[in-house]
């Protein structure tokens, strides 16, 4: 009979890297760093395995990802909310970095998750995204806190540091704008996402750089990889409350705010919301279904390789 290929769970912490098999009860670990990632390539590579699994981990998993993809191997992502149900459906109620990675190889032997695919241009827009969502956050939290200060010598620091995030915004955009015009595929996609009235620059970067998948998926999978699509709650005779769940919190965030703005500026979402809003819609579901609308239209855009129309929207 012949033996099944496989699958291995890398649990990954600031310094070290946990391994496991599934099938099987190997397991060891190497350092996370250069000589570390190298030495698991090494002993990965002639095994033939089915599938690596990594869960995020706060971007100290980024080295050994790369390591790996440049050894050939095949790595893929894991939900770490998902990892924690799937363990605690199989028993595995204790918590630790051992136990962890034998729960990721277990997961990816039983479940699909998808593969990590390296692209160093989206990689480094996604980085410079993020590095300004970060600071729109500080800037938002130093100007609740200026709201309170009383000494002026506290406040005029405060007012510097507020000065100081706006430029460095302003220098991220600039960056950002560099970034998307230097590989004529963004600038392409950029250029028809901003078509639509309601998406401005940091929605279409954000699109690009955390949404890889929008123009080449379904409206419904592009819905729930962002969180917008409502599950249901029903059980026999009761029938509950529909809720969104899950998602890309991130790409989710910025594309509120885009909903925001088209709902009063784009007549075609402008007219969406109305509809919703005479029908007896709270007004929290209707902008999640201007959301949907948003980026399901946008998903058609680019999967069909037109710009923004009114009349087909």
């Amino acid at each position: 009979m012949a033996q099944m290929a496989p699958s291995v769970g890398v649990d990954v912490s600031k310094d070290r890297l946990d391994i496991a098999f599934y099938p099987g009860e190997e397991r060891f670990s190497v350092s996370n760093d250069a000589a570390g990632w190298r030495e698991l390539s090494r002993r990965l590579r002639p095994l033939g395995v089915r599938a690596i699994g990594i869960e995020a981990s706060g971007g100290y998993e980024h080295g050994v990802i790369g390591a790996l993809l440049d050894a050939g191997l095949p790595v893929r992502s894991v939900n770490p909310w998902n990892l924690r149900q799937f363990a605690k459906a199989a028993g595995m109620l204790a918590k630790n970095d051992r136990l962890d990675a034998r729960a990721i190889a277990l997961f990816v032997a039983t479940l699909p998750c998808r593969a990590i695919a390296r692209d160093p241009a989206r990689d480094h827009l996604a980085e410079l995204v993020n590095a300004r969502r970060q600071l729109v956050d500080v800037k938002q939290q130093c100007d609740h806190q200026l709201e309170h200060l009383r000494d002026a010598a506290l406040r005029r620091m405060q007012q510097r540091h507020i000065r100081q995030i706006d430029a460095d915004v302003v220098c991220l955009d600039r960056r950002i704008a560099a970034a998307i015009a230097a590989v004529p595929a963004f600038a392409s996609r950029d250029k028809r996402l901003r078509s639509m009235p309601g998406v401005g620059p940091v929605l279409a970067a954000t699109l690009l750089a955390l949404l890889p998948e929008l123009g080449s998926i379904g409206n419904r999978q592009i819905g729930a990889l962002v969180g917008v699509v409502p599950y249901d709650f029903d059980s026999g005779r009761m029938k509950g409350l529909r809720c969104i769940f899950g998602g890309r919190a991130r790409v989710r965030r910025v594309l509120y705010m885009a909903a925001q703005a088209a709902a009063l500026w784009n007549p075609v979402m402008k007219a969406f919301k109305q509809r919703l809003l005479a029908a007896g819609k709270k007004p929290k579901v209707a902008i999640v279904a201007v959301m949907r609308k948003l980026l399901t239209t946008l998903n058609a855009m680019l999967r069909d390789d037109h710009d923004w129309n009114p009349q087909t929207a």
